[in-house]
Protein backbone atom coordinates (compact mmCIF):
# COMPACT_ATOMS: atom_id res chain seq x y z
CA UNK A 1 0.00 0.00 0.00
CA UNK A 2 1.39 3.95 -0.99
CA UNK A 3 -0.01 6.47 0.07
CA UNK A 4 0.18 10.12 2.11
CA UNK A 5 -0.60 10.18 5.89
CA UNK A 6 -1.19 13.25 8.45
CA UNK A 7 -0.59 12.42 12.50
CA UNK A 8 -2.98 14.42 14.18
CA UNK A 9 -0.66 15.17 17.66
CA UNK A 10 -1.71 16.32 21.11
CA UNK A 11 1.37 18.05 23.10
CA UNK A 12 0.17 17.74 26.95
CA UNK A 13 2.44 20.30 28.29
CA UNK A 14 4.90 22.84 26.66
CA UNK A 15 8.75 21.26 26.61
CA UNK A 16 11.87 22.21 24.58
CA UNK A 17 12.80 19.08 22.56
CA UNK A 18 16.34 18.45 20.41
CA UNK A 19 15.25 17.68 16.94
CA UNK A 20 18.28 15.72 15.39
CA UNK A 21 20.33 18.02 13.69
CA UNK A 22 17.58 20.67 13.04
CA UNK A 23 16.86 21.96 16.35
CA UNK A 24 19.25 21.95 19.82
CA UNK A 25 16.17 23.28 21.71
CA UNK A 26 13.27 23.70 20.22
CA UNK A 27 10.56 25.11 22.66
CA UNK A 28 7.21 23.11 21.15
CA UNK A 29 4.14 24.48 22.58
CA UNK A 30 1.12 22.53 24.48
CA UNK A 31 -1.72 22.08 21.78
CA UNK A 32 -2.18 19.94 18.63
CA UNK A 33 0.62 19.25 16.01
CA UNK A 34 -0.27 17.94 12.39
CA UNK A 35 2.30 15.98 10.77
CA UNK A 36 2.68 15.26 7.02
CA UNK A 37 4.09 12.28 5.38
CA UNK A 38 4.33 9.71 2.67
CA UNK A 39 5.47 6.27 1.84
CA UNK A 40 5.17 5.20 -1.61
CA UNK A 41 6.99 1.82 -0.02
CA UNK A 42 5.07 0.57 2.68
CA UNK A 43 2.28 2.89 3.83
CA UNK A 44 0.53 0.43 7.08
CA UNK A 45 4.37 -0.43 8.51
CA UNK A 46 5.52 3.16 8.19
CA UNK A 47 2.26 4.20 10.16
CA UNK A 48 3.29 1.75 12.53
CA UNK A 49 6.26 2.85 13.15
CA UNK A 50 5.40 6.14 14.28
CA UNK A 51 2.88 4.49 16.50
CA UNK A 52 6.14 2.84 18.19
CA UNK A 53 7.50 3.88 21.22
CA UNK A 54 10.98 2.15 21.22
CA UNK A 55 12.40 2.87 17.70
CA UNK A 56 15.63 4.88 16.63
CA UNK A 57 15.60 8.08 16.27
CA UNK A 58 15.51 8.67 12.03
CA UNK A 59 13.05 11.45 11.05
CA UNK A 60 12.69 14.68 12.52
CA UNK A 61 8.90 13.31 13.47
CA UNK A 62 10.29 10.45 16.02
CA UNK A 63 12.22 13.18 18.26
CA UNK A 64 8.29 14.87 18.51
CA UNK A 65 7.12 11.59 19.01
CA UNK A 66 9.93 10.63 21.83
CA UNK A 67 8.29 13.10 24.19
CA UNK A 68 6.23 11.31 26.99
CA UNK A 69 3.80 14.67 26.87
CA UNK A 70 3.32 14.00 22.73
CA UNK A 71 0.37 11.45 22.12
CA UNK A 72 -0.79 10.70 18.22
CA UNK A 73 -4.01 10.94 18.61
CA UNK A 74 -5.69 10.39 15.09
CA UNK A 75 -4.30 9.92 11.68
CA UNK A 76 -6.24 10.56 8.08
CA UNK A 77 -4.54 8.65 5.39
CA UNK A 78 -5.06 7.89 1.61
CA UNK A 79 -4.61 4.52 -0.27
CA UNK A 80 -3.33 6.19 -3.51
CA UNK A 81 0.04 6.41 -5.78
CA UNK A 82 -0.41 10.04 -5.89
CA UNK A 83 2.28 12.09 -4.75
CA UNK A 84 0.62 15.11 -2.33
CA UNK A 85 2.49 15.35 0.84
CA UNK A 86 3.71 19.07 -0.06
CA UNK A 87 0.22 19.94 -1.63
CA UNK A 88 -1.32 19.16 1.40
CA UNK A 89 1.31 20.98 3.69
CA UNK A 90 1.02 24.13 2.02
CA UNK A 91 -2.88 23.47 2.14
CA UNK A 92 -2.50 22.89 6.09
CA UNK A 93 -0.40 25.51 6.99
CA UNK A 94 -2.40 28.20 5.39
CA UNK A 95 -5.17 27.54 8.64
CA UNK A 96 -2.02 26.64 11.08
CA UNK A 97 1.79 27.41 12.20
CA UNK A 98 4.62 26.29 10.39
CA UNK A 99 7.12 24.55 12.35
CA UNK A 100 10.02 26.07 10.36
CA UNK A 101 12.06 22.93 8.43
CA UNK A 102 10.53 20.25 10.07
CA UNK A 103 10.00 17.29 8.38
CA UNK A 104 10.78 18.90 4.89
CA UNK A 105 14.32 17.98 4.32
CA UNK A 106 13.82 16.41 0.93
CA UNK A 107 11.48 19.24 -0.69
CA UNK A 108 11.07 22.90 -0.70
CA UNK A 109 8.44 22.93 1.75
CA UNK A 110 8.83 25.26 4.62
CA UNK A 111 7.48 22.55 6.81
CA UNK A 112 5.71 19.30 7.29
CA UNK A 113 4.25 20.20 10.79
CA UNK A 114 1.74 22.68 11.52
CA UNK A 115 0.56 23.87 15.30
CA UNK A 116 -3.19 24.25 15.95
CA UNK A 117 -4.24 25.28 19.15
CA UNK A 118 -7.16 22.61 19.30
CA UNK A 119 -7.45 19.34 17.78
CA UNK A 120 -10.80 20.24 15.81
CA UNK A 121 -8.92 22.57 14.00
CA UNK A 122 -6.02 20.45 13.25
CA UNK A 123 -8.54 17.64 11.74
CA UNK A 124 -10.85 20.49 10.01
CA UNK A 125 -7.53 21.50 8.50
CA UNK A 126 -5.99 17.89 7.29
CA UNK A 127 -9.94 17.10 6.13
CA UNK A 128 -10.33 20.24 4.13
CA UNK A 129 -6.88 20.36 2.83
CA UNK A 130 -7.66 16.18 1.36
CA UNK A 131 -11.27 17.37 0.10
CA UNK A 132 -9.53 20.74 -1.82
CA UNK A 133 -7.07 17.55 -3.46
CA UNK A 134 -10.23 15.52 -4.27
CA UNK A 135 -8.43 12.67 -3.19
CA UNK A 136 -10.54 10.37 0.03
CA UNK A 137 -9.27 9.41 3.18
CA UNK A 138 -9.27 7.04 5.93
CA UNK A 139 -9.10 7.59 9.49
CA UNK A 140 -7.20 5.54 12.65
CA UNK A 141 -10.47 3.21 12.88
CA UNK A 142 -10.36 2.39 9.42
CA UNK A 143 -6.28 1.65 10.42
CA UNK A 144 -7.12 -0.18 13.02
CA UNK A 145 -9.04 -2.59 10.82
CA UNK A 146 -6.63 -3.12 8.41
CA UNK A 147 -3.72 -4.10 11.18
CA UNK A 148 -6.29 -6.58 12.42
CA UNK A 149 -7.08 -8.04 9.40
CA UNK A 150 -3.28 -8.13 9.06
CA UNK A 151 -2.75 -10.14 12.59
CA UNK A 152 -5.61 -12.52 11.95
CA UNK A 153 -4.12 -13.45 8.66
CA UNK A 154 -1.06 -14.37 10.55
CA UNK A 155 -2.86 -16.03 13.14
CA UNK A 156 -4.10 -18.10 10.32
CA UNK A 157 -1.06 -19.05 8.78
CA UNK A 158 0.65 -20.12 11.85
CA UNK A 159 -2.69 -22.49 12.92
CA UNK A 160 -2.50 -24.04 9.34
CA UNK A 161 1.29 -24.54 9.87
CA UNK A 162 1.23 -26.21 12.89
CA UNK A 163 -1.53 -28.32 11.32
CA UNK A 164 0.70 -29.34 8.75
Amino acid sequence: MKGTYCLIISKSKTSSLKVGNLYEDYKFKKGFYVYIGSAMNSLIPRIKRHLLEDKKMHWHIDYLLKDPHTTVRNILFTDSHDIIECRLSKAIADDGYEIANFGCSDCSCNSHLIYFERKKEALESVKKAYDEINIDYYDLKYFRKIIKKEEDLKTKKRKKKVKQ
